[in-house]
């Protein structure tokens, strides 16, 4: 991949990666609760999620599904039901800044868990990624060695975006806790209108 064609993909990765989505949301919730450090468990997860979900499109899976719309279809309905079942667990998790809220291994692997599920959850980012990356691949390259190059750039711009948001939300969280539980619930409900709104999507 030419250097040109590589600061275009990265520009675009950034504007991707700006745009508001489950993991972003997530990154926000978990580094308001929890704290950046923390969050980098689920920024882990998520990185690992969106590295499959480009794996897959790479071996035309996005194929598959735009030609089976049935499969399409539960893919978005499972998705669905996960964003709303995650909305739930963010709208009773305790509020930001609360004094005594602690991480443990278990938590930890629940948070991970909870940001690779975030980016598998969305059948359309496989459709997206089939779209998008093509446009940068040289077909005079090696094919391989120019999709490890896009999956690393994207997977590390998106990493770097999330604990930024972490970051912030993190520096504010003393100012969200005297909202109460009411940046949970306003986050909880965006998962479960992103969760409800999935299978109607087209």
């Amino acid at each position: 991949m030419a250097l040109e064609t590589w600061l275009i993909y990265f520009l675009a990765t950034l504007g991707l990666s700006l745009t508001p989505g489950p993991n972003s949301l997530l990154a926000l919730t978990h580094g308001a609760i929890h704290g950046p450090v923390s969050t980098l468990r689920t920024i882990a997860g998520g990185a690992a999620g969106f590295a499959c979900v480009i794996a897959l499109s790479m071996f035309g899976i996005a194929s598959v599904l735009t030609l089976a719309e049935n499969l399409l279809l539960v893919m978005k309905i499972l998705g669905g039901l996960y964003l709303v079942w995650l909305g739930i667990q963010v709208w009773r998790s305790p509020a930001p800044g609360q004094p005594g809220v602690t991480v443990d291994q278990v938590c930890g692997w629940n948070m991970a868990r909870q940001g690779f599920l975030a980016a598998l959850s969305n059948p359309k980012v496989i459709l997206f990624f089939a779209a998008f990356l093509p446009q940068f691949i040289d077909p005079g390259r090696d094919l391989w060695l120019q999709f490890l190059v896009m999956m690393l750039t994207f997977v590390l711009v998106e990493c770097l975006a999330e604990l930024l948001i972490a970051g912030f939300a993190n520096s504010v969280s003393n100012w969200l806790g005297r909202c109460g539980k009411g940046f949970n619930r306003v986050c909880g409900g965006l998962f479960v209108a992103i969760g409800a709104g999935l299978p109607l999507s087209s």
